[in-house]
């Protein structure tokens, strides 16, 4: 018997008063193809469209509580490799709901789509027509709900008629952990077998058990909508237009590798299934909508039953709620570019990733599984826990490295929350995991399983040691903690983070520095072999972190803290370039290996790192740690071939340039992350225009929108910047495997575009911890003007316009006094060896200006105080 004849056989004996027709596999019209990522038509800016090779393109709806990825083409298919081809679907952390839901009218299926369009909080897709009728759809998931919302909006164009709507939808209660890899224990292996009803109302699935050595679990999960069905049934079989091909990762044969769109599961699936069959009712020449929620709770049935009737409570209001929350957002840090709209768009469009990837769960039970080797009782419980993901889809959990990167874009677009509850999570996460020894973790799934990031460490077979977690992590939080701090003059932040920073730094002096050189041991952010046991990244945020510390001890009267931070970070500062400089190749030196601090220089990408961080010196801004003469060489020698991608492909920086390596097979893969160090790093020293800082924002930018390896499209959603670009050894993402692809949406990236523009291009430098604001622009060469408004300070929101046309460079300011900077200080950065003619604030002459050469050029500055401001500095 074939599956079509099985599933109306299956219909026909529950008797049902409406006889749905036989679905074929597909009907389809062919896609319309445009260029690139272009504006929905009739769109205000808040919405991107693609219409190629949808099924290709993974696509994300989000809320703080739960996400659905799935397709572009409106399908769901089996994606990800942590659990192998189980990380798309509907989740609701720390707990997958269903694989996907797939919507029917008269016997035919809908679908695929025509056009996807990407939205702030909502995706919408163009249906082709479907039974006499035309067809589209709106996922969205409401914040604060354990559930997803797809609403099928359907168009009568004749007279008055009831069609017959059927949703098939496929169910996976499954942990976000354990995963799907050898050795680990517990096992994706062991997810335990799905038990479906039909309610007479609702497809309601359980998930009751244990996997071996885990606890008790109760995961649930509910398809449903207001109205109520004619008819429903439970079978494995309803996947919609699928036939369920289940793919193992391990395929021979051609393709060995298939794209998602040839798998409907993986090898852990053990789902069941259901059909819900609904008579709509449509007036002639008009329009109804169908909202159909998933909804679950891993607290059993009668949770999920109460997040259903939130979710079904009014979806229409709940969308408009959704659509003016992420309005909200866009609405600080407004942008004016007009000689780059690429990086413009590029940071409304960062905002909205940011907010996709923010989540929140509760009751996370912390046990360290130590890669997966075991799975312990947990040593305690955090609550509640709010953070923004790495990334989708296989990365939407707690880090500590990457939140510490999208610290810098967060505070650039104002999204203050978010990123103090995850290091809220984190702190807490640590000193359980950790017994409060400072050590931060790295990595925590929802539920509280910790893979890495645990402080202890071993002796491998050679006789180095081998850790448990990454230093860089720990010497990174106390920046953090001061960025955010500078930024929202939040004291009892500061408060609340001081006593953990201060463990931060201290265990790494008294854990993580055998040979009392002051340069720390242990792992970076680099994660490949060959390396010294002291590495470059670690040294540098090792730096800028005593400086943060003691900042904040001054603030605090905490005399000691602040002498030993502060004394520590100036004897590192006065020994690091000439400990770390490579002068054989003009870099800096990846780690240094024992005996005698031997340079080791492997061409990894953090060789940036020295010229990206900066620090805050006795109150000051100093732009990068290297000196300008060896800063600028780095730099330079980053942007050749050896090191940097070039068109058609990406434009941004190699994980390790050509020959480097452990191997010395060199790695060329662009991520994100590495090219926004660059970015970052050719700010601090002034390198704004083509070829250099603009190089590699645009790299970060074209995959959200248009990219030449996809033929100028973007890499999958629109509007969303990917983790890998298409590098010599990685191609698009749209071209690789169902389980080897990189994430489409990751939040670090971001860095390179929010803070270069605000940070950098505007100049704002808020140190609202200690009541003051600096604000000294550089405008990128080739460009007019450059302004933003509503840029959220403290408080209040500030407004930064800069100007430069010849001799003549011009700021305007307005800051006013809910931002809470007593002391404000406007000015410009002009060109290294500039030579200044005039100075005038609000029209009058100013004779008394303070000027200071930095890495990034001359700044000229003047104190003012909270208002409006204008200042025009002339050069000669």
């Amino acid at each position: 018997m074939s599956r079509s004849i099985a599933v109306a056989t299956s219909l026909l004996a529950l008797g049902t008063s409406v006889v749905v027709a036989q679905l074929p596999a597909s009907a389809t019209s062919p896609p319309r193809a445009v260029p690139h990522a272009a504006p929905a038509a009739g769109g205000s800016g808040n919405e991107l469209s693609v219409s190629t090779r949808l099924a290709d393109r993974r696509e994300v709806s989000a809320g703080t509580r739960a996400y659905s990825i799935g397709f572009e083409d409106g399908g769901f298919y089996a994606n990800g490799w942590h659990i192998t081809g189980e990380m798309g679907g509907v989740w609701t952390p720390p707990m997958k709901m269903v694989d996907g839901v797939w919507f029917g009218l008269d016997g035919q299926w809908v679908g695929p789509a025509t056009t996807f369009t990407s939205g702030w909080g909502y995706s919408k897709y163009a249906l082709p027509d479907t039974a006499g009728l035309k067809v589209s759809r709106t996922d969205f998931v409401p914040d604060g709900v354990r559930g997803a919302l797809f609403g099928l909006t359907i168009t009568n164009p004749g007279a008055a008629r009831t069609t017959n709507l059927s949703v098939d939808a496929h169910s996976e209660l499954m942990g976000q952990y354990p995963w799907g890899f050898d050795g680990v224990k517990p096992n994706a292996s062991d997810n335990l077998p799905d038990k479906g009803t039909y309610d007479g109302k609702n497809l309601s699935f359980t998930d009751d058990g244990s996997l071996p050595g885990a606890p008790e679990h109760h995961y649930a999960a509910l398809v449903g909508s207001s109205a109520t069905p004619t008819s429903g049934a439970i079978g494995a079989q309803y996947y919609g237009p699928r036939p369920g091909t289940r793919c193992t990762g391990k395929e021979t044969g051609a393709p060995a590798d298939p794209k998602p769109s040839a798998c409907d599961d993986g090898p852990f699936g053990k789902g069941t299934g259901g059909r819900l069959t609904y008579a709509v009712d449509l007036p002639a020449g008009g329009s109804k909508t169908v909202w159909l929620a998933v909804a679950g709770s891993d607290q059993g049935l009668p949770s999920a039953k109460g997040e259903l009737a939130k979710a079904l409570a009014d979806p229409v209001a709940a969308l408009a709620t959704k659509k003016a929350a992420r309005q909200a957002l866009s609405e600080m840090t407004q942008l004016s570019l007009p000689g780059d709209p690429l990086v413009q768009n590029a940071v409304e469009w960062g905002k909205q990733n940011i907010a996709d990837l923010t989540q929140t769960a509760t009751d996370l039970q912390i046990r360290w599984t130590n890669q997966g080797k075991q799975f312990p009782a947990p040593a305690g419980t955090v609550k509640k826990a709010t953070w923004i993901g790495a990334g989708y889809p296989d990365y939407p959990w707690i880090f500590g490295t990457d939140a510490e990167y999208t610290a810098f874009a967060s505070v650039s677009v104002g999204q203050f929350e978010a990123i103090q509850d995850h290091l809220r999570a984190l702190r807490d996460i640590s000193d359980i995991l950790n017994n409060r020894s400072g050590v931060v973790t790295h990595e925590v799934v929802s539920d509280g399983s910790i893979w890495f990031g645990q402080d202890s460490r071993s002796t491998n077979a050679d006789g180095t040691t081998a850790y448990n977690f990454n230093t860089d992590e720990t010497v990174k939080f106390p920046s953090t903690v001061a960025l955010l701090w500078r930024w929202t003059g939040d004291d009892r932040f500061r408060d609340e983070m001081y006593d953990f920073s201060k463990r931060n730094l201290r265990y790494v002096v008294n854990q993580l520095d055998a040979d009392h050189d002051g340069w720390p041991e242990g792992l970076g952010n680099v994660e490949r072999s060959g390396m010294g046991p002291e590495k470059l990244d670690n040294t540098v945020y090792f730096i800028r972190g005593l400086y943060d510390l003691a900042a904040m001890a001054k603030s605090k009267h905490d005399g000691k803290t602040f002498a030993w931070a502060n004394n520590l970070a100036r004897q590192l500062n006065r020994e690091f370039d000439g400990t770390w400089w490579y002068d054989a190749a003009s870099q800096y030196a990846d780690s240094l290996v024992e005996p005698g601090n031997q340079q080791s220089f492997q061409k990894h990408w953090i060789g940036q790192t020295p010229m990206e961080a900066e620090l805050q010196v006795n109150g000051r801004t100093v732009a990068g740690l290297a000196p300008y003469a060896h800063g600028t060489a780095a730099l330079a020698g980053r942007e050749d071939p050896c090191y940097s991608g070039s068109a058609p492909l990406s434009t941004g920086l190699f994980h390790t340039g050509c020959g480097g390596g452990p191997e010395g097979k060199g790695e060329k893969v662009i991520f994100g992350l590495t090219t926004s160090i660059q970015s970052i790093g050719e700010g601090n020293y002034g390198r704004l225009g083509a070829g250099q800082q603009q190089r590699y924002t645009h790299a970060l930018a074209d995959p959200m929108f248009s990219e030449p390896a996809t033929g100028g499209t973007p890499d999958e959603q629109p509007g969303a910047m990917p983790e890998i670009f298409p590098s010599p050894d990685q191609g698009a993402n749209i071209d690789r495997c169902w389980t080897c692809r990189s994430m489409f949406m990751q939040a670090w990236g971001n860095y390179g575009t929010a803070w270069a523009v605000v940070h950098q291009w505007l100049g704002i430098q808020p140190d609202l911890g200690n009541d003051s604001l600096t604000v000294v622009p550089q405008v990128p060469a080739g460009q007019p003007s450059a302004s933003g408004s509503h840029i959220r300070l403290g408080r209040g929101f500030a407004d930064v316009t800069a100007e430069h046309s010849g001799s003549r460079y011009t700021t305007q300011i307005a800051v006013p006094r809910s931002v809470g900077a007593d002391k404000v200080w406007i000015g410009h950065t002009l060109p290294r060896g500039s030579k200044v003619a005039k100075v005038m604030l609000d029209g009058h002459v100013v004779k008394h200006w303070t000027s200071r050469t930095t890495n990034r050029g001359l700044e000229v500055t003047v104190p003012t105080k909270s208002g409006s401001h204008t200042l025009v500095v002339t050069t000669r």
